[in-house]
């Protein structure tokens, strides 16, 4: 063998390493965050099918506008690790970036609170029923004050991330998985000496931890010896406007990936609740199975993003292209083992949320294993997107994208689930196979523009 070939698998396997030490604490946090959110369904579940219907459709309805903004927020992690490639003294940078980062927090989130409010009209001029739509809106009033330090804690995980120091986002979100399970437990099923207060206790917990989460996380880069230097919290009151741009021109079309992307699945919840309360319910098991499989890619995802963001700043073409395939195999690599799994032994897991021993459990439990089986197909599909996404927000390459998400999710994803749902009577199994379908068109399109990347001049050139 050459030396350099030698070289070359030296290089692809450094880069293996530097991607799952990054991964895996990001992985294990994703992890957890969604089992804070499975936890939620977990202890509604047990109020019964229609308790789990509202609350799918107050949590779908928070979470798309949080994920939207998350997209926002996340420009700061390519932003800041360029600034950590290109130069060693960024100090002064990677402040301007945190800083105006939560100060773009706070703007999004005034808007935000203000439509959330309205949260029972909008349910209802989707067309949903009002019943449903009265309980959900109130576990939306209560859930949507988690929005401001869960998007805090956003701009705080770039900053580790950044510095390669997951490991403390791991921390924090272990904190928040126990001390959600605790406070829900106590104040969904009225335990502990709580009153039981069902949806409005749900997210008045996840509100409080989610506080709790962020409070925690500033407190680290604050005082911790590594991180204290850049006193991200300095003089926090002074604007900076034309880094504020900067991270709204870059985070905006993030955003609007991130959001279609969450956006089609809260409409999936929509168009279930058009077909009936059970699908409701059975969709929302089936999605919160599948969430917790994507947290993996998603963790390897937002180290991709990082390392083919550093190999930007420092105007290496090699370093980028290496960084981007190894995440994408190792993302998609996984999402191939859990299609499997799910394919073979869905009901074990879907009893996890469900007493099929009901007869209205019995019901939720058929349509949520059918389900299951169409999001174990779309699992390999899925992870391809969400790495392909990451590999171009290194490149800083963001408008494109998310007009490929636009197309993917809403023309081809809902077109053809709303199509197979009611014209073709598909109802339930025919949202999830355009699900599939529009990842998989997301997907092909991710990857074509990462291919070509060099010849449509994404790659910065020494």
């Amino acid at each position: 063998m050459s030396e350099e070939a030698t070289s070359s698998k030296s290089l692809w396997r450094a880069e293996f390493r530097a991607t799952l030490s990054l991964a895996w604490p990001l992985i294990l946090a994703n992890l957890s965050g969604a089992l804070i959110h499975a936890t939620d369904v977990v202890l509604l579940g047990r109020l019964g099918p229609e308790t789990l219907a509202a609350g799918a459709l107050a949590t779908n309805l928070v979470m798309s506008i949080s994920i939207f903004g998350m997209g926002l927020m996340i420009a700061t992690a390519p932003m800041i690790a360029s600034e950590i490639g290109r130069k060693r003294n960024s100090v002064r940078d990677v402040r301007r970036t945190v800083r105006q980062g939560l100060w773009m927090v706070v703007s999004f989130c005034v808007p935000v609170w203000t439509l959330l409010w309205f949260a029972e009209d909008i349910f209802r001029g989707l067309g949903q029923q009002p019943d449903l739509s009265r309980g959900a809106a109130l576990m939306v009033h209560a859930l949507m004050w988690s929005i401001a330090p869960f998007l805090g804690m956003t701009v705080l995980r770039s900053f580790l991330s950044a510095k390669e120091r997951t490991i403390w986002t791991l921390y924090v979100t272990l904190f928040g998985v126990i001390a959600n399970a605790v406070l829900n437990y106590g104040l969904i099923l009225g335990n502990f000496g709580f009153p039981q207060l069902g949806l409005v206790g749900a997210g008045i917990g996840s509100s409080i931890v989610n506080l709790a989460m962020f409070a925690i996380m500033a407190g680290i880069v604050v005082l911790h010896p590594d991180f204290r230097r850049y006193h991200l919290f300095g003089r926090f009151w002074r604007a900076d406007w034309p880094r504020y741009r900067t991270i709204f021109r870059l985070g905006i079309p993030i955003g609007f990936t991130m959001g279609f992307e969450a956006s089609v699945f809260s409409a999936a919840v929509f168009l279930m609740g058009l077909i009936s309360t059970a699908s409701v319910a059975a969709h929302a098991v089936a999605l919160q199975i599948a969430s917790l499989t994507f947290m993996v890619p998603l963790g390897l995802a937002q180290a991709t993003t990082v390392r083919v963001g550093m190999g930007y700043g420092r105007r290496d073409a090699a370093e980028m292209g290496r960084a981007g395939w190894t995440g994408f195999v190792l993302g998609v690599g996984f999402m191939s083992v859990t299609a499997i799994l799910m394919w073979l032994f869905p009901r074990p897991v879907i009893a996890l949320f469900v007493d099929a021993g009901t007869p209205a459990g019995m019901g939720v439990t058929q349509l949520a294993v059918t389900f299951l089986a169409v999001a174990a197909i779309f699992q390999i599909v899925d992870g391809a997107q969400v790495m392909g996404a990451a590999m171009l927000r290194g490149l800083h390459d963001t408008r494109v994208p998310m007009l490929f998400a636009l197309f993917g999710y809403w023309v081809i994803g809902i077109g053809v689930g709303a199509v197979l749902a009611f014209p073709m009577g598909l109802e339930g199994l025919g949202v999830w196979i355009g699900l599939a379908t529009g990842l998989a068109v997301v997907s092909v399109l991710m990857l074509w523009r990462w291919s070509r990347r060099e010849k449509l001049g994404l790659v910065a050139s020494t």
